[in-house]
């Protein structure tokens, strides 16, 4: 048995119990009743000692406190490294941590929500799994999938980075090309799966791939117990979410005292969870000094935080406020600033997405919000070597020389 109690709307607080209902609450339209996973903390306390006494070999570490009723998919998801990073630190002015979600199985952390995601639609029979998707999620539902031996049908705007539309493919899985925004995909995918019976992993649509994804809150509450932030990028909101509520629970449960604040950053191009923040933010005044680097909402370079319509922003909003944390947006220069800096600081190769995080941390301390010298984990969610096309703007040219030597510059 798994250690879910109910299923309750986020909405109207209406609960379910799990066989009752599969994604979102009936009594709301589409993804308006988004679902929230609720446990009997109780049952599984006596189980959780024993898992915190051990290393974090893989996200089922943890899955005592995991929806999934035995017989995981198991492709090496979770427990990465928390790393140490002085260098990044020393030009941040913080005392920083890197949490290396790349080398998640297919390259980032949306391998945690498609590790448990599968092994729902696998234990309840279904053959078909599907998603939309700015392109990490396509290719951890992709490889999971074929893991699982579960066909896998995928939607993305047309215009995704060709590395991170055939990374999907080579695991397998039919992709669909939509000629419009992330947005658009979404919907197409929400009604063809309804159509013909797929198994929905979409962001808020699927209350049980958030479940995957707070896995990385339970791994930085053991890891990084004294930090006073935690940054992420947000592009649906999922993510950061789910973080936090790994972090409350292992409060509740007594693993530690406290929790971090999160600093959640978007890009100047797609601002909407932000833009949510500031508008409920009790001190408008404050809320719009978070950031200069304001766009106009129409494209940037971290196409995977690229959404413009983020089914998830009321949880990532209240994350960030119960947090006592902040938002911030960052322009696509700073961006790719930032994803050298991680690069020549670390050696880590993050894209463009993860990069905003490093970004986001550069702005709060300027603005004050971090203070110097605090403890500050970012997490690289994704690697960059789905995005190359986008690390050239950030990196110097090739400097040719022939054979003989010439061309060498003198100060090298």
């Amino acid at each position: 048995m798994t250690p879910v109690e109910a299923l309750a709307c986020e909405r109207c607080g209406r609960r379910y119990a799990p066989a009752d209902v599969e994604y979102t609450c009936p009594e709301h339209d589409g993804v308006g009743g988004i679902l929230d996973v609720r446990y009997d903390y109780d049952a599984v306390s006596d189980e959780l000692a024993g898992v915190l006494d051990g290393p974090t070999g893989d996200l089922w570490t943890y899955e005592p406190l995991l929806p999934v009723d035995g017989d995981p998919v198991r492709l090496g998801a979770g427990g990465t490294d928390l790393l140490d990073a002085p260098a990044l630190g020393d030009a941040l002015g913080v005392d920083a941590l890197v949490k290396n979600e790349t080398t998640n199985p297919t390259g980032s952390n949306k391998d945690r929500g498609s590790a448990v995601a599968v092994s729902r639609a696998r234990q309840q029979g279904h053959d078909t799994v599907a998603c939309a998707s700015t392109g990490n999620a396509a290719a951890s539902l992709a490889g999971y999938a074929a893991r699982a031996d579960l066909d896998c049908r995928i939607f993305v705007p047309a215009d995704l980075p060709e590395a991170k539309a055939v990374q999907p493919r080579l695991y397998g899985a039919t992709v669909l090309g939509v000629d419009g925004t992330y947005a658009d995909a979404y919907e197409l995918c929400r009604e063809v799966s309804a159509e013909r019976g797929w198994y929905n992993r979409n962001a808020a649509m699927n209350p049980y791939a958030v479940e995957g994804k707070r896995t990385l809150g339970f791994e930085l509450a053991e890891e990084a117990p004294d930090a006073d932030w935690v940054a992420m990028p947000m592009g649906n909101g999922c993510s950061l979410a789910g973080v936090w509520k790994g972090l409350r629970e292992f409060e509740r449960l007594g693993v530690v005292d406290d929790t971090p604040r999160l600093l959640g950053v978007q890009a100047a191009g797609a601002t909407a969870i932000y833009d949510r923040f500031v508008a409920e933010s009790d001190d408008s005044d404050a809320a719009g000094s978070r950031s200069e680097e304001r766009g106009d909402g129409e494209d940037t370079t971290a196409d995977s935080i690229d959404v413009g319509v983020p089914h998830n922003a009321g949880k990532a909003c209240r994350a960030l406020a119960e947090s006592g944390g902040d938002a911030v947006v960052v322009s696509d220069e700073a961006i790719l600033d930032a994803q050298r800096l991680l690069g020549e600081c670390e050696g880590v190769f993050a894209e463009p997405a993860s990069a905003a995080a490093v970004a986001g941390i550069h702005a709060a301390v300027e603005r004050g919000t971090i203070a110097p010298g605090e403890r500050v984990v970012t997490v690289a969610t994704g690697t960059g070597l789905k995005d190359s096309a986008s690390a050239r703007e950030a990196v110097d040219d090739v400097i040719s020389v022939d054979a003989a030597g010439q061309g060498l510059p003198e100060d090298l």
